[in-house]
């Protein structure tokens, strides 16, 4: 089984090629480590093992100081599991929704370098995940606000 932690470069060209317009807003799925794997990032580790959802938590708390400061934000921050409609072999432990501005806005929070610095949190706390970047579909009835 395939498992998916970083964007590749053609789908970060893909992504850009895109020409989205306006907000973006990201659907994150996480299946998140039994225990945080710090192998990688041992600067990060802290002084004793801790769970994967612990690592994510270290995660979110050192981004969204720059999440924020880039004019994004949190929209959903929720617990997963199985899927309703989907393959009985996947679950998402945890599922974010984040907004951000453009893609630019978004572009610029994703390489700040004092964003990266913390970026090992993520990748010990992490087993597999999905990022899906969404905009609001031009035949919507209902307009959300962030548009």
């Amino acid at each position: 089984m395939s498992t998916y932690l970083n964007p590749t470069q053609e789908a970060g060209r893909a992504f850009l090629g895109r020409g989205l317009r306006g907000a973006v807003v990201m659907l994150n799925l996480l299946r998140l480590r039994a225990v945080a794997d710090y192998a990688d990032h041992p600067e990060l580790a802290p002084g004793m093992p801790i769970t994967g959802h612990q690592a994510y938590d270290l995660y979110v708390a050192h981004t969204l100081p720059f999440l924020v400061a880039s004019g994004g934000e949190v929209l959903f921050d929720g617990e997963g599991g199985d899927c309703l409609i989907g393959p009985s072999t996947e679950r998402w432990d945890r599922v974010l929704i984040v907004r951000q501005r453009s893609v630019a806005d978004f572009m610029a929070f994703a390489e700040h370098q004092a964003y990266l610095e913390g970026l090992g949190h993520r990748s010990a706390a992490v087993e597999d995940s999905r990022l899906l970047p969404m905009t609001l579909s031009s035949s919507a009835r209902n307009p959300l606000p962030f548009q």
